[in-house]
């Protein structure tokens, strides 16, 4: 390692005795800087000369609006989204890794399923290249995955089948290794300096995650703010500049196209001190101008996730919807018959925004393991998670590989385990032709595809059965929330839109139970729908009087 730092430097020094120049200058202490840096030494050079670097920002540059309309239904949102890795969906190419030519050929399935919408995890050029969520190029489609013309051709193919594509989009951080912010680390007097977090002399008293947020420049000129890795800094989202540049690079995918974004770590964009570095109001102040950016284009749908406040973001002066962080605790204590959770999950939305995304698990460990895993393979407990919050307010969220039954990767740890490759087959080879990237789902021989679409009574069927009611009655997609209970180990509750009133009910319990639904009106007939097989009537008391098998739902519809 030496000798290579002790050869850079030697040209370095070549280099600025050639060019005699500020810029040269400035390559000369870029060099050194690097140098030093392998060394551990960076923390020496406290020279400044100019400006800095002047790396060319490919992502950065003005969009003009583009097209605006959309040729999806008008409430193709309210339908179910699948979350998607796409290094983990399918290989198309043989090199072990999925991509969007990929993606595509599963389309027909996702289809079939009933899913309305994709969410893709970061797909743009990464320096992480897995989780993508250290973003080096905003408006370039990581190598690994494919081409903006594979992009284009995807979006052409979801939308024909009638479902929307979403972006993950990181506004918080960059990559350190992002053009931007190597011009903004190499000199305090830097014109994109103000793009990112700085301060010197080191802030005091800071912990985020449990760590020290504030890091060292290379070039001693300043810390940079860094609240989850030193690796992925902190944009300055005070800075017209900062807003500029995402307001333009959300445009440029909404000119081709695209349905929609989730936002990445909202709750965490502007801080305010040691104290007041979550949540803060002027969070909704910057979301809110990116939701009219956005609403400027038709029938396109943004979610946020905000974990700390999930409610705050899903209103209308903010990011207008974000994911139920505070519900999926309770849809599986739920499935396994707690009564308090039963409690919680029956009063959620009688408080809450409707506009709050209900789901089980996602792509962070923080958010909880795969459903399998959270119920040990339950497969009856399973099936009630799921249609606890599929029949929900809120636009739900699948996570891909959840409506088979996958596990997490015994083989792996922490979020790793959670983003293994889809279990098509009983092995890897339905994902690819080669060895694939990461291990594979735990119970991938027992839990997959290719077993579960003809038999009557699998995973796949059920989530397949619940999305088709959803898909067909705007109660359950679109309908608000009335009439909520909870006794014991039972629950229910009825969507309603206009004159269309729809019924679910939930025997969480381990043996049979017989419910009295009361406050009904006498006469009333309710046909059903899934989970019974006789109409119900309502008695001259107003009581609906019906028998539940253990662990079971029956959903019906008033006639």
């Amino acid at each position: 390692m030496l000798d290579q730092v002790q050869l850079n430097t030697k040209e370095c020094f070549f280099g600025f005795a050639r060019n005699a120049s500020a810029q040269a200058l400035r390559s000369l202490l870029l060099c050194v800087s690097v140098c030093l840096g392998a060394c551990g030494g960076a923390s020496v050079i406290t020279l400044e000369a100019g400006a800095g670097s002047e790396t060319q920002v490919l992502d950065m540059g003005s969009v003009p609006q583009g097209t605006t309309t959309s040729a999806l239904a008008s409430d193709w949102w309210r339908g179910a989204f699948m979350q998607i890795y796409v290094r983990a969906y399918q290989d198309s190419d043989g090199d072990g890794k999925g991509d969007l030519k990929g993606l595509i050929q599963r389309l027909d399935y996702l289809q079939g399923l009933g899913v309305q919408g994709l969410w893709l995890l970061p797909i743009t050029e990464s320096s992480d290249r897995d989780h993508g969520y250290a973003v080096k190029n905003y408006r370039s489609i990581e190598a690994d995955y494919g081409t903006l013309a594979d992009f284009d051709l995807l979006l052409s193919e979801a939308h024909k089948r009638g479902m929307g594509v979403i972006l993950d989009f990181v506004i918080n951080h960059s990559s350190n290794q992002h053009p931007l912010f190597l011009n903004s680390a190499s000199s305090s007097k830097n014109t994109q300096r103000n793009y990112f977090v700085w301060q010197n002399p080191k802030p005091a008293g800071w912990q985020v995650y449990g760590q020290d947020p504030w890091y060292a420049s290379n070039w001693a000129n300043g810390f940079y703010f860094a609240g989850f890795s030193p690796t992925m800094p902190d944009f300055n989202l005070r800075s017209s500049e900062v807003e500029t540049f995402h307001h333009d690079n959300l445009r440029f995918w909404l000119n081709k196209g695209v349905d929609g974004f989730r936002f990445d770590a909202v709750g965490n964009l502007v801080e305010n001190g040691p104290s007041a570095w979550e949540v803060q109001a002027e969070n909704h102040v910057v979301m809110s101008k990116v939701r009219q950016t956005i609403q400027q284009y038709s029938q396109r749908f943004m979610v946020c996730e905000a974990p700390a406040n999930s409610n705050a973001f899903a209103q209308a002066d903010s990011c207008g919807s974000a994911f139920a962080f505070d519900l999926s605790g309770s849809v599986v204590g739920a499935a396994k018959g707690d009564a308090a959770a039963i409690q919680k999950l029956a009063d959620y939305y009688k408080t809450r925004s409707a506009n709050l995304a209900p789901f089980v698990s996602n792509h962070d460990r923080f958010a909880g393991d795969r459903l399998w895993n959270q119920v040990q393979g339950n497969l009856a407990q399973y099936k009630l998670a799921a249609a606890s919050y599929l029949l929900l307010p809120g636009t739900p969220f699948i996570y891909y590989g959840e409506e088979i039954g996958m596990a997490s990767a015994s083989t792996l740890s922490g979020d790793a385990a959670l983003r293994t490759p889809m279990s098509w087959t009983t092995d890897a080879k339905g994902f690819s032709t080669a060895t694939p990237f990461r291990s594979l789902s735990a119970n991938v021989s027992s839990q997959n595809v290719a077993q579960q679409l003809s038999d009557s009574t699998s995973l796949y069927q059920h989530y397949k059965q619940l999305l088709a009611l959803r898909n067909s009655h705007t109660a359950l997609r679109s309908g608000t929330y009335e009439a909520a209970w909870a006794l014991q180990k039972t629950m229910g509750f009825q969507r309603v839109a206009g004159t269309e009133k729809i019924m679910v009910l939930f025997n969480y319990d381990t043996q049979g139970s017989t419910l009295n639904v009361t406050n009904l009106t006498p006469g009333d007939a309710w046909a059903p729908l899934m989970g019974a097989t006789a109409t119900a009537t309502v008695s001259s008391a107003g009581v609906l009087q019906l028998n539940l098998p253990a662990q079971s739902l029956a959903v019906f519809k008033k006639n």
